[in-house]
């Protein structure tokens, strides 16, 4: 896929109104009053990464305040990736802003940025498999779309829903549910697409394919990689990679930094904990939501309680949140905790019960019944159709930002000499 420019908001055009005045540069802040930490010193510099720290935690906040859009929605997602971005922007300003290369060689920041670009790394592949979740769901939208023509509302005058029409959605549910459940049951194929690599004829060789879908490219809607030769939909990553394993590498055993080395580090250590605890809990609950290869929730993720980190509270409650609808009886089986997926299945259920078994010609009742359950696959396709492209191109952002953010340190260390600029 063609590189984005990774420098322009990524949600420029899609992030909610509310939202949006948290992009300011944490260097801003430090003229609207934050008070510093009670452990701080009372530095332009202790304040700035204690209002890094304090923002990100309200950006959490706002995740789970009763105005947010429902949890694990598209529209919630895509706030949770906005969060994401303003928060790793705001660290690489604070970073830039208050150490100069040799301060960035010197333990023990080397070692603390060192574990957090091995860890920011593993959520490259991530978003590659994440990519792959929504062009799944692109083409469970297309079987909704035909299920949805079949029973469009007749002109007037028209005959009423016949058989052959039922037939036709009821074999695009029925594909439906099977792209579905291979899609939770295979265990992936070759490792060929990549946010980083864009494919030099814009298709996959048919080679790759692992599943197929009824209609070609056409009609999707989706205007992303679906032209009239249909992008492959095998994994971007190797059979044996594991979704689980990777949350496990980014949020395991993060070491907490040490009163020594916050003060030795003036502070930056803190921010790089925060950093690190922001970008397991935004993978793992993209993990969560969408689907993935291998995608069990059980890393295990902690916040010591005496760390006196402003954020420690939101992050455990999203945390908290995201698993308890894990546990969901109606989720447990689903192949991603989406609130759409959730949509996809139900629609496509109750459509499935109201035409079976049905007699022709349908008697009025029995006709509204099954446009009724026809309109609800219409909405859940229009959700679709506006909500994907937008996010995609925020996991694409995310994909870019870490990289350019990694890049950028790993260039200032090996200038040991020159003083850093932002």
């Amino acid at each position: 896929m063609p590189a984005t420019d990774s420098s322009s908001s990524s949600s420029s055009s899609s992030s909610p109104a509310h939202h949006t005045s948290f992009g300011r540069s944490i260097l801003s802040l430090r003229h609207h009053g934050f008070p510093p930490t009670p452990d701080h010193s009372h530095s332009t510099d202790d304040r700035e990464i204690d209002a890094f720290q304090r923002h990100a935690a309200d950006l959490l906040l706002d995740l789970l305040h009763s105005d947010a859009p429902e949890i694990l929605s598209l529209h919630w997602t895509r706030h949770l990736l906005d969060s994401f971005l303003i928060c790793l922007e705001e660290f690489r300003s604070v970073l830039f802003a208050h150490a100069h290369a040799a301060a960035l060689a010197r333990a023990p920041l080397d070692r603390l940025l060192a574990d957090f670009f091995d860890r920011a790394v593993k959520a490259l592949d991530l978003c590659n498999a994440l990519r792959d979740g929504l062009d799944l769901l692109r083409h469970c939208r297309k079987h909704l779309a035909i299920a949805a023509a079949a029973l469009a509302p007749s002109p007037a005058g028209a005959a009423q829903l016949g058989e052959g029409q039922i037939r036709r959605a009821r074999k695009a549910l029925t594909d439906l549910t099977i792209l579905m459940l291979d899609d939770k049951d295979a265990g992936g194929g070759q490792r060929n697409r990549s946010f980083g690599r864009a494919p030099k004829d814009g298709h996959q060789g048919r080679g790759h394919h692992r599943r197929s879908s009824s209609g070609s490219g056409s009609g999707s809607g989706s205007g992303s990689g679906s032209g009239s030769g249909f992008r492959s939909l095998s994994w971007s990553v190797s059979r044996s990679w594991s979704a689980s394993r990777q949350l496990q590498a980014i949020g395991g055993n993060l070491p907490v930094p040490r009163p020594h080395d916050v003060a030795s580090t003036g502070g930056l250590a803190s921010a790089v904990y925060t950093m690190a605890a922001v970008l397991f809990v935004t993978a793992w609950a993209l993990v969560a939501a969408i689907p993935c290869q291998d995608r069990g929730l059980h890393a295990h993720f902690t916040v010591p309680r005496t760390g006196g980190f402003p954020w420690a509270g939101p992050v455990t409650a999203l945390y908290d949140r995201v698993l308890d609808e894990s546990k969901n009886k109606d989720r447990k089986h689903s192949p991603g905790l989406l609130k759409e997926i959730h949509q996809i299945e139900r629609c496509s259920r109750h459509l499935m019960e109201v035409t079976d078994a049905a007699h022709f010609p349908l008697d009025h009742d029995k006709e509204a019944e099954v446009q009724g359950a026809a309109h609800e696959l219409v909405q859940v396709c229009e959700t679709l159709k506006d909500g994907l492209d937008p996010l995609e191109r925020q996991v694409r952002e995310m994909f870019h930002r870490i990289v350019r953010t990694r890049t950028e340190i790993l260039d200032c260390l090996s200038r040991p000499n020159a003083n850093t600029t932002e």
